[in-house]
Order: C-alpha cells, then sequence, then structure tokens
C-alpha cells in the first residue's frame, strides 16, 4: 500500500474517534485511497494514532455509516466505490476549505445546508486552523417578486404573495449571513480574497446544486409537500418545495476524465454558468 497516515491536528478538540474519521474520510474523498482499496488495519491505526482499538472501530463504524468504507468480515476494512450511496456534502465543503482557493457554486431554493456546511470550516480559520488565500461564493436562487409554482395555497394552488415574502425573508436571512461572515474573515485579514455574490432568476427551483471547488457536484430534488405557514401573522395550508431531508447524489472529477462522474460535474458547471450569466440578475443579499 502507498497510502501514508497523517498526523492529526493537535489542536483538535473534537472526540478521539471523530478525529480519526474525519482524516481518513479526508484521505478517501482526495482519492489518496482509491475506490476498492483496503485501509490500514486497526492494529496499524491504533499503532499511528496512538487511541484505544475501541476508538478505532468507533471511527471506522462513523464512515461505514456515512457510505465511504464497507467491512469484509475475516479480510478486512475497504474503501466502497462512491456510486453505491449517496454522498453528504458537509464534509466535503469542509475539505474544500483546506485548499488554496476556495470556490462554491449554488443553485437552490434557500441557502439554508450550504449555511451550515460553512459555520465549521468558517470557525476553523478564525482560529488559524485553516487558511485559504481566496473564498468566492456564488448563490443563485429564484426571484420571490414574481409569482412561484410552488410555494402556493394548498386549497386552490394560487399564488400568495404572503408566501413569497415570507420566502424572501428566509433567502435573506441565509445569504446575509453567509455574505457577514465571509466578509468578516477578510476584514479580519484570515483571507487575501472573498466575495458572494447572490442572482436571482424568475424560473422555480425545483433541484438544488452545489458545486465545490469545481470538483465535486451535490444534486437533489425538492418534493413538493403539504406544509402549514404562518405568513404575516396567519396560518396557511401549503404546497411546499421542502428540502431540508433532500438526498444529494455526489459526483467527482476524481473519477477520472471519461467516467460519467467527471461529465456530470462538467455539465453541472455550464448549466450554472450559462443560467448565471444570461437571466441571473445581481441582488445584493440585503435586497433579493
Amino acid at each position: 500500500m502507498t497510502f501514508e497516515l497523517e498526523p492529526l491536528d493537535p489542536d483538535d478538540d473534537r472526540p478521539p474517534y471523530e478525529q480519526v474519521a474525519r482524516s481518513l474520510g479526508a484521505a478517501i474523498r482526495t482519492r489518496k485511497l482509491g475506490p476498492g482499496e483496503k485501509l490500514p488495519s486497526h492494529a496499524r491505526l491504533t499503532e499511528h494514532y496512538g487511541f484505544a482499538r475501541a476508538t478505532i472501530q468507533r471511527a471506522l463504524r462513523d464512515l461505514e455509516d456515512e457510505g465511504l468504507v464497507v467491512s469484509r468480515k475475516g479480510s478486512g476494512v475497504f474503501v466502497r466505490h462512491r456510486t453505491e450511496r449517496p454522498a453528504g456534502l458537509r464534509p466535503y465543503v469542509e475539505q474544500a476549505f483546506a485548499s488554496r482557493n476556495v470556490t462554491i457554486d449554488f443553485a437552490g431554493f434557500s441557502s439554508e445546508t450550504l449555511h451550515g456546511a460553512l459555520q465549521e470550516p468558517l470557525d476553523k480559520i478564525r482560529t488559524g486552523r485553516l487558511t485559504p488565500t481566496s473564498i468566492r461564493i456564488r448563490i443563485l436562487v429564484p426571484d420571490m417578486a414574481v409569482p412561484q409554482a410552488a410555494p402556493v395555497r394548498r386549497e386552490d394552488c394560487a399564488d400568495d404573495p404572503r408566501l413569497r415574502a415570507r420566502m424572501h425573508d428566509i433567502m435573506v436571512g441565509y445569504t446575509r449571513s453567509i455574505s457577514d461572515s465571509i466578509s468578516e474573515l477578510d476584514h479580519l485579514g484570515l483571507v487575501q480574497e472573498s466575495n458572494v455574490s447572490v442572482r436571482v432568476h424568475s424560473g422555480t427551483q425545483f433541484f438544488k446544486l452545489y458545486i465545490v471547488n469545481k470538483e465535486d457536484a451535490f444534486f437533489g430534488y425538492y418534493p413538493i409537500q403539504p406544509n402549514k405557514v404562518v405568513a404575516q401573522g396567519e396560518a396557511i395550508e401549503i404546497y411546499d418545495l421542502v428540502g431540508k431531508d433532500t438526498i444529494l447524489f455526489h459526483h467527482s472529477l476524481n473519477d477520472g476524465d471519461s467516467s460519467s462522474g467527471a461529465q456530470q460535474v462538467e455539465q453541472a458547471q455550464m448549466w450554472f454558468d450559462s443560467v448565471w450569466e444570461t437571466i441571473g440578475r445581481d441582488a445584493t443579499p440585503d435586497a433579493l
């Protein structure tokens, strides 16, 4: 095996099993450990990391739960082929911030999931544990000033300006928070260059898309489901786009130039750029 285990961050205050899982997970995501490749033995991991065997076993269980590895009795633990299970966004966003230049393109109904995924890497930049030179984030969302296919009133599927105003406020909240957090890093001198750009378009966004460092793309659908919300002081039964538990399917350039994964990333980037540069209209986080 040519893979070399890396030391853990001595300033990392997470539980030992989580530190080991994150270290091995990063190696898998960056293809230092490729699909089908066997991980070092329990004994080797225990010796390298200096933790108890139970800690190593817990870390490997977490990796298996995440869909990154598979345990084969009597043979060891192997990297799972990525196409076998969808992957989570958050670890890839964290890994992206280990790069010198960070780029994230997002298209969706709001940027709630992206906002959550950014919190840990931004905290690490503030404490000096991550040191990217530049951060560029582009956010593409629907224009809530115009009627949408959803959300709509459940009783007649009709547009309701109150619902659009509510969604507008949600979008502004998350995009403003992302923009303020990135700008803060710039003002504190923790990054040399940063930019958060927001554009809107007139169509309803039925899917979410993330493109991370132009290498990994995550795609998921928004199902339309009944919901009940409060808008301008009134409870309203609606049909809503629900994305919190949406499964994201992962594609990567690391799958190889001729693979379907690489083609998916290229096509996703082409689609995003085409909308951004044509029908997308500039909007500040304060005035979507």
